[in-house]
C-alpha cells in the first residue's frame, strides 16, 4: 500500500557536468532532476545567446526589406509559431537595448491584406528615421504575443504601439479604416516622440 506512493518534485536540482551519465545504472530509479544539462548552463546559454543576438543586430543593422526576406525565409525553413514568436521577441529586446529614442511595435496578420500593403510604406519609414528609431513587427496571431496583445489591448491589425526609449508605451494607432488612416496614425506616433532638431 505505502509503496507506492509518488516522490515528491525537488524545488530546486544542484546538478553537476559530471553528473550527467550517473543515472547509467539500470537498476537505479530516475530522479525527477535527471535529463537534460544543469540548469546553470541552460541559464548561461541562454543568456550568450541573447548576446550574441544582441552584438549581431548592432554590428550589421538590417533594412526592412532585408528583414521582410529574410522574415519570408524563415518561414519556408519551416519555422514553427513558437519559433517565429521567440525570433519577433529577441529582435524587441534588442530594440530596446539599442538605445534609440523609439520603437514602435507594428502588430500584424500574415492573412491580413491591408498589413502587407503598408510595407513598403513602413519601410520607408524605418530607413528615414534609423538614427532614432526602431520597428519591430509582431505577429497578432502568434500566442507568444499574447501578453503583450493584452497589456497594449491589441483588437485589430494592423496597428502599431510608439514605445520611448525605456520600452514604456506611449501611444497606439486607432482602428484601422484605410490605408490613409493608419499612414496617418503613424504619422501621428512619430511626431510624439521625434527628437527635436539640434
Amino acid at each position: 500500500m505505502g509503496g507506492d506512493i509518488p516522490r515528491k518534485q525537488p524545488l530546486f536540482c544542484l546538478k553537476w557536468p559530471w553528473d550527467v551519465n550517473s543515472n547509467a545504472n539500470p537498476n537505479k530509479p530516475l530522479s525527477s532532476c535527471s535529463s537534460g544539462p544543469p540548469w546553470i548552463f541552460k541559464s548561461i546559454q541562454t543568456v550568450g545567446s541573447l548576446a550574441s543576438t544582441l552584438v549581431e543586430s548592432i554590428s550589421k543593422p538590417q533594412t526592412r526589406n532585408q528583414l521582410q526576406f529574410s522574415k519570408l525565409a524563415t518561414k519556408t525553413k519551416g519555422l514553427s509559431g513558437e519559433e517565429q514568436g521567440e525570433l519577433e521577441q529577441r529582435a524587441l529586446a534588442c530594440a530596446l537595448a539599442n538605445g534609440k529614442d523609439a520603437t514602435v511595435i507594428e502588430f500584424y496578420s500574415p492573412k491580413c491584406s491591408l498589413c502587407n500593403s503598408m510595407v513598403d510604406f513602413v519601410g520607408h519609414v524605418e530607413n528615414k528615421n534609423a538614427d532614432w528609431l526602431n520597428i519591430v513587427m509582431a505577429d497578432a496571431e502568434n500566442d507568444k504575443w499574447l501578453p503583450e496583445l493584452l497589456n497594449y489591448d491589441i483588437k485589430y491589425v494592423p496597428c502599431f504601439v510608439l514605445l520611448d526609449k525605456h520600452g514604456r508605451a506611449l501611444a497606439k494607432t486607432g482602428v484601422p479604416n484605410s490605408r490613409l488612416h493608419v499612414v496617418a496614425g503613424v504619422s501621428h506616433l512619430l511626431k510624439i516622440n521625434r527628437p527635436s532638431e539640434r
